[in-house]
Order: C-alpha cells, then sequence, then structure tokens
C-alpha cells in the first residue's frame, strides 16, 4: 500500500511512519519539518494549506491517510494562538477531507481532551456529548464534525482520541518529558492541582498498533485508544524518580481550568472492531523515554534551579 502520514515529523507520526515501513509499505510523510528520506519513506516538507502540488498529488491518490498534523497544546497560551489552532486544526483537516478519495481509509487524530476529563470514575464513551474545557479540544470538535460529513456521505473515516500518549521522543513540553528533565537535574517538579489526579497513560506503540488497525477496518466513526487504566500523578513522578535513582521533589500550584482532574477511557470499541487491548506498564514506559532522552538530557546544560510546571496530559 501506498500511505500517506500527515505530522509524519512529530511525537506519534514519527512512531507511525516507522511502523508502516517495517510493515513494508511505502509511505510518504508530510510535515512542516523536513526529515531524512528513508527506504519506503519519502518526506515532503509542506504545509497542507500551502497549495503543495506534491503533497495534494500524495493525498488524492494514497490508498490510506493518517491525518496527525495539527496544532498541540492544550494549555497554550501564545500570541495568536486562536487562530493557529483553527488553522491547523480545523482548515488544514477539510483540506485534506478534500483531497483525500471517499473510498481511501482515512485515519484522523483528535484528543481525549474533547471530553473534558471523566468523572467519578466513569470512562469516557464514544457517545458521550463533548464538554471541552479550552480552545485546543474545541477546535477539535469542529474537526470531527468535518469528519462526520464525510462518513454521512459514505465517505471511509475514523476519528482516534488517544488518551495521555507517552514514550520515546514525547514532545518536550508534554509533562513526562519535563519530569524526566526536572528530577535528572535536580529540579523540583510543579503539580497543578492535586498528586491525586489521574491519567489513563498510553503508550505510543499501542496508539500506533490501534491506528494501523483501524486502518483496516471497514467501519467509520469514533474511538477511544487508551488503556482503561488510571495512574494518579503521584504514581507516575514516583516512577519517574526510581527510573532514575533520585527521591523528587514535588511542588504543587493551582490548576487551570484546561487540566480536568481525570482522564480514563472506555475501549469497549476498540477491543471490538480491532481485537487489540493497550496495556500500559508504566515503569517499563518511563525507562524507555528516559533511555531515549538521555543524550539530550547530558547536552541540555540543564544546573539547579528552575521548576517544570506542566502538568501531565
Amino acid at each position: 500500500m501506498a500511505v500517506v502520514v500527515t505530522g509524519a515529523a512529530g511525537f506519534i507520526g514519527a512512531h507511525l511512519v516507522e511502523a508502516l515501513r517495517q510493515a513494508g509499505h511505502e509511505v510518504i510523510g508530510i510535515d512542516r519539518r523536513r526529515s531524512v528520506p528513508k527506504p519506503r519513506y519519502v518526506p515532503l516538507a509542506a504545509d497542507l494549506l500551502d497549495g503543495d502540488d506534491d503533497a495534494d498529488r500524495a493525498l488524492r491518490y494514497a490508498d490510506a491517510v493518517f491525518h496527525l498534523a495539527g496544532r498541540p497544546g492544550v494549555r497554550d497560551r501564545g500570541p495568536q494562538v486562536d487562530f493557529w489552532r483553527h488553522r491547523d486544526n480545523v482548515i488544514a483537516t477539510a483540506r485534506v477531507l478534500e483531497l483525500v478519495p471517499p473510498s481511501a481509509p482515512l485515519i484522523v487524530a483528535s484528543s481525549s481532551s474533547v471530553y473534558g476529563g471523566s468523572t467519578n470514575g466513569r470512562p469516557c464513551r464514544e457517545h458521550d456529548v463533548p464538554r471541552p474545557r479550552g480552545g485546543y479540544a474545541t477546535t477539535k470538535i469542529e474537526g470531527e464534525k468535518l469528519c462526520a460529513r464525510r462518513a454521512e456521505s459514505g465517505g471511509r473515516v475514523i476519528v482516534c482520541r488517544p488518551f495521555t500518549v507517552a514514550g520515546e521522543g514525547q514532545r518536550p513540553d508534554m509533562a513526562l518529558a519535563q519530569w524526566i528533565r526536572a528530577v535528572a537535574a535536580g529540579q523540583p517538579i510543579r503539580l497543578l492541582g492535586s498528586s491525586r489526579r489521574s491519567r489513563d497513560i498510553t503508550d505510543v506503540r499501542d496508539v500506533v498498533t490501534a491506528m494501523m488497525r483501524l486502518a483496516d477496518c471497514a467501519m467509520s466513526g469514533t474511538v477511544n485508544i487508551g488503556t482503561g487504566t488510571a495512574h494518579t500523578l503521584a504514581a507516575v513522578v514516583a516512577t519517574v524518580g526510581r527510573v532514575l535513582g533520585r527521591d523528587p521533589h514535588v511542588e504543587i500550584g493551582p490548576a487551570p481550568r484546561e487540566d480536568p482532574p481525570a482522564t480514563l477511557a472506555d475501549i469497549s470499541r476498540l477491543r471490538q472492531f480491532t481485537a487489540f487491548t493497550p496495556r500500559t506498564n508504566l515503569h517499563a514506559l518511563v525507562e524507555r523515554q528516559v533511555r531515549a532522552a538521555i543524550g539530550a538530557l547530558a547536552n541540555s546544560g540543564l544546573r539547579g534551579g528552575g521548576r517544570v510546571s506542566q502538568p501531565i496530559r
């Protein structure tokens, strides 16, 4: 198969490209960042909204498309953030939907943030009414609505809602990556809200496996990708400390509105359509992420002081 991955240089995208290559697929990656060509992999440095002829052609003739490109950052408050979120999460998704033929499987990455968190230990289900807590989640819902129109007209499209993805190559602004850097450097970790808050943490390898299996399903709809198991922030911090052989110093601060007390996925639909159940070994996952980051940590120049203030997501 000729497969296109948008956002191919991103955290999940890079893992997906490698998995597809290993499975023998010819992969075209589209990303604004440049990548190095590899066997069975052709990277295209392009913006989805710039009208790049090669990128447009790849999407038109793909056998399958994984649309992972977007504007990340649940708590981003940078300049013009609303403009860029709408551009990259809504308008770019509309462009992909326009170009990809209806018969080609289209897997679109949304976010568990659309739920606004789980309540009283109840897992979030795909049919739950969205309760977005901020602009990022709102744009993801808008993108999902565009996908629903494609499905209603007979096109193949699956919207994935991943829950707190972690592993090698995780974005440096995400909590686990920041906590690893902080503990390794002897800096305090600042938890927002409470150490009793919890997250359904999903191994990036399992997210990729789930997406690839969903692409083989003759269905359209929305599917959670999580584990159905919650980990408290205290447990995650303690695991980082054990892996690094250090005692983390934790400070508690107020949580922003965008940060829900808990997240938890109902993965019944994922099991139904893929016969796959993601499972996260928290210690092994953190150990892998530490091992992958150790070179960067050695060269980062971190020396005491400072703090890490991003909550896990």
